[in-house]
């Protein structure tokens, strides 16, 4: 078994791919002609963007993520060398500020902002030996 790929269900998938696209830096691989499903370019595992109505008719139901509700119990983490630089750009690209870079006793920086839909979005710098 191994980790194939996330799916985050929001509200919007072309206004998140264009968010992820500005703030991250992010490229999109693949975006279905429905709108309802998404693909960025993140290396071997996949994030993706489906629609919350994607779910509902798969028979699911899912609480949506908003970006004035409690945040999800659960992140992304994308990594970079540059962490404070990577957090500035994605605050001033739209992204909410939870924790500014800060470094970690395990050789990681370590920075915090949730994205247009109130999901954690991690800014880590990979963890140094």
């Amino acid at each position: 078994m191994k980790f194939g790929y996330t799916i985050i269900y929001v509200k919007n998938v072309l206004e998140t791919v264009a968010f992820y696209e500005q703030a991250f830096g992010l490229s999109r691989r693949f975006i279905h002609e429905s709108n309802l499903y998404a693909e960025m370019e993140t290396g071997d595992t996949a994030l993706t963007f489906a629609g919350e109505e994607a779910a509902e008719l798969s028979g699911l139901a899912v609480a949506p993520n908003r970006k004035d509700n409690l945040s999800a119990g659960w992140e992304i983490c994308l990594v970079c060398e540059n962490v404070a630089t990577a957090y500035s750009h994605a605050i001033n690209n739209g992204a909410t500020p939870l924790l500014p870079p800060e470094e970690k006793p395990w050789n990681q920086t370590v920075s915090y902002v949730k994205d247009l839909n109130g999901c954690l979005v991690e800014i880590a710098s990979p963890v140094r030996k």
